[in-house]
């Protein structure tokens, strides 16, 4: 592998969603993007995501994480063995559990046995470094944001708002020097996002999500129960800051008086209210938020963000970029960065005192 220049990347993402992984090249220095190559996706199964969903909030030798494990490495490396040209894998694994102000964080999935079973260095456990050196382990995806902006173009603050099991934010000025400057970037956690949503739909409807918003769309807002949540001070904490899937999983419980239609309305409303809530953390106004993850497809949700926010608000594609696999990218794009001895983290994105680069790497040659 080159020491310097660009190489192409395979990067794979499997989010709290649990819907399945995703996999997408990226040609890269780990500065700059220099290319998207192919990307493809692999859906788990129900019978796999019941044995991962029976995993979460657990820790490694609880019960049930092996079975999780296995099912995640298996479902990775079916998936990435159709890629061919890659020089470095960069493997982000499951999240069971996140709570880095007590134990740690728990992303399940060993990534040395696929270095072997691939035959590729595999950069892997990303947020475990962060949260030991004292950071939130999360988010990762913001430095590679902020080279996305630099690709787009962008000269003025806009920020990159990912709508999966949990939203998340990023916040970019992308005339700062780099990443890891200290007016470059802005990340935290938002509030809750799709899962609490597709819990309701799974337990409401035996369905996996709110196909179009289709269920919202005919609901109305319990504003009353809104204004509870946005109580939470939770919202109230400065960033950096992070959430687990299941910090918000009450959110279904307090519906469950409401018709169907009305509960996924409302949980539809809290996510584009938190999102608006967490405008007041910005350094400064954004002109535009760019949305990426499954929450993109869902056009009641898109309708509420527009409502709530006074910026532009459109997908990642409207500026050429991938939204179903722009977290693959990410972590395609920060394997690079570790294996050159680059940041992944600073202060800014994850709480972390110091600028921190994470990541265990195996290559194929080590015993897993």
């Amino acid at each position: 592998m080159r020491k310097d220049g660009p190489i192409w990347a395979l990067g794979a993402m499997s989010g709290t969603s649990l819907d399945g992984v995703d996999a997408a090249m990226v040609q890269t220095d780990g500065i700059t993007i220099h290319g998207f190559g192919p990307s493809a996706y692999r859906a788990y199964t129900a019978e796999e995501q019941d044995t991962i969903r029976a995993a979460l909030g657990q820790w490694p030798d609880d019960a049930g994480v092996a079975a999780a494990a296995e099912v995640v490495e298996n479902a990775h490396a079916e998936l990435l063995a159709r890629f061919a040209g890659a020089e470095i894998l960069g493997f982000h694994g499951q999240t069971l559990a996140h709570d880095p102000s007590g134990r740690g964080t728990h992303q399940c999935g060993n990534g040395a046995l696929l270095a072997e079973a691939l035959g590729l260095t595999t950069v892997w456990d990303f947020r475990s470094c962060d949260v030991t050196m004292g950071g939130q382990g999360a988010p990762l995806a913001p430095f590679f944001h902020f080279a996305c902006a630099r690709h787009i173009g962008a000269t003025e603050p806009l920020a990159f708002l990912n709508l999966g099991g949990v939203g998340n934010i990023t916040w970019v000025n992308p005339q700062a020097a780099g990443p890891e400057a200290p007016d470059a970037l802005l990340a935290f956690d938002t509030g809750p996002a799709n899962a609490p949503l597709n819990d309701l739909i799974l337990q409401r409807r035996g369905l996996a999500f709110d196909q179009d918003g289709s269920l919202a769309s005919g609901g109305e807002v319990d504003d009353a129960f809104l204004s509870v949540v946005l109580k939470d001070g939770w919202f109230d904490i400065p960033p950096p800051k992070s959430l687990d899937r299941n910090d918000f999983n009450g959110l279904v419980e307090g519906v469950e008086t409401l018709a169907d239609a009305d509960a996924a309305a409302t949980l539809t409303a809290i996510i584009a209210a938190t999102v608006a809530t967490a405008q007041i953390h910005f350094p400064a106004p954004v002109s535009r938020i760019l949305v990426t993850g499954g929450g993109r497809h869902n056009p009641v949700l898109m309708a509420e963000l527009r409502r709530r926010l006074a910026c532009a608000v459109d997908p990642v594609e409207a500026v050429g970029l991938d939204g179903d696999m722009l977290e693959a990218q990410a972590f395609a794009y920060l394997a690079v960065r570790v294996i050159r001895k680059l940041p992944t983290s600073s202060p800014a994105t994850t709480g972390a005192p110091t600028l921190v680069g994470g990541g265990q790497i195996s290559r194929p040659d080590q015993p897993a």
